[in-house]
């Protein structure tokens, strides 16, 4: 079988073989691409003592073995930037949720301060001389000075519906009695003794009364309007 040059073969094989594994080897960077080179230059020299005809199969076996390596090296990579890429997201969800949470939590406080505040009366019963009798006009203006500003419209609403601003309104059915015909009417003696006579009583009583069964007057108002009573 015939042979080529030595020389001449291991260096066409040399040049061919670094000419393609610069190609393969540009994502690794240049001493990558140096170390394959001298591979590719040692693999060319051995080829001089393979014949012609078998030069070419040995060629294709190390570029393919190269390849092998360089796409096994890249795959190690992309999977150490997606776990790093992971961990960062994880981390980042993590801040997020508890800036969430955290802002959650205090705009709930605010709210509850914000509730207590409406609910608290402006004035006690205490506060207002006791007249011989009073007027729709009269029971109102009490009524404003003790309701909280934004809890008021909806207190008128329900004592609209329960007497007209009569203090001294009475069922004659079941014997609820004044303006937000307490039923009993004697329980309205636990904001004072003169409630059948005093509607700045009986608005203590019923403020009270709508702050802790339905948490406002304006929540009481809800209830009332869907079942008409409260």
């Amino acid at each position: 079988m015939s042979r080529i040059s030595v020389r001449g073969l291991a260096v066409a094989s040399a040049t061919a073989v670094t000419a393609v594994g610069s190609v393969v080897g540009v994502a690794s960077g240049s001493t990558a691409q140096n170390n394959d080179a001298e591979a590719m230059a040692a693999d060319a020299t051995l080829l001089a003592d393979i014949p012609v005809g078998q030069q070419a199969p040995v060629q294709t076996a190390s570029l393919t073995q190269q390849a092998d390596a360089q796409a096994i090296a890249a795959d190690a990579s992309a999977k150490k930037d997606a776990e790093e890429a992971a961990r960062k997201a994880a981390a980042e969800t993590a801040i997020a949720k508890k800036e969430a949470a955290e802002k959650a939590a205090k705009e709930a406080k605010e709210r509850e301060e914000q509730k207590k505040a409406t609910t608290r009366s402006t004035r006690d019963a205490s506060d207002f001389p006791v007249q011989g009798s009073y007027t729709v006009a009269q029971v109102q203006a009490i009524a404003r000075q003790i309701v909280p500003s934004g809890q008021f419209q909806c207190f008128s609403n329900i004592v609209n519906h329960e007497s007209t601003w009569n203090y001294q309104a009475v069922n004659p059915s079941s014997g609820a009695y004044g303006l937000v015909q307490a039923l009993p009417a004697g329980k309205m003696a636990s904001a004072g003794a003169d409630w059948r006579t005093n509607p700045a009583t009986q608005i203590k009583w019923g403020l009270n009364y709508m702050n802790v069964r339905y948490g406002s007057p304006c929540d009481a108002w809800s209830y009332w309007q869907v079942n008409h009573n409260y």
